[in-house]
């Protein structure tokens, strides 16, 4: 019985995503990220912060409150641009273009100020070139906000 209650007294709690999340830690908030890259993509911000907010929901059991969580995210959208990529063949045109999104984070853990940082995180989708980015445009925005918000989760939470 002793040793039972010496285990409950853990500072830190495991989930199935492998997060480690201390019991003191309660509450999440997510400002939303003004989209300030050079490239005004209007729904980004939206995605973005909703996305963020969604894989913290799910993968944790912290409850989101408006301001002031135990721990916050707040940013920026630094870039959002594309180039061409793969170049090829004698005429040396593009196959493949690139979407390329950046987004600052600064993370606050109040319980725990040494978990703090305040980084960026960029991922990238390729596209056929043949294709005009309004055709596939919403499907890469999805995939990237979904690798850029697990790399947030994992930095915040997963300490490997």
């Amino acid at each position: 019985m002793l040793a039972a209650g010496f285990l409950c007294s853990c500072k830190f709690s495991l989930s199935f995503s492998g997060a480690s999340i201390s019991p003191d830690v309660k509450t999440f908030s997510v400002a939303s990220f003004p989209n300030r890259a050079p490239v005004f993509q209007p729904s980004l911000s939206y995605e973005f912060t909703n996305g963020l907010q969604d894989k913290i929901q799910s993968q944790s059991r912290l409850k989101l409150v408006r301001n002031n969580g135990d721990v916050s995210f707040e940013g920026e959208i630094t870039d959002y641009s594309t180039r061409d990529v793969a170049i090829s063949g004698a005429d040396n045109l593009a196959s493949q273009t690139r979407l390329s999104i950046t987004i600052r984070v600064k993370y606050t853990n109040q319980k725990d100020t040494k978990q703090n940082f305040d980084q960026s995180f960029s991922r990238y989708a390729d596209f056929p070139t043949s294709k005009n980015l309004s055709e596939v445009e919403n499907e890469l925005i999805k995939n990237i906000v979904d690798q850029i918000t697990e790399d947030i989760f994992n930095k915040a939470f997963i300490n490997w």
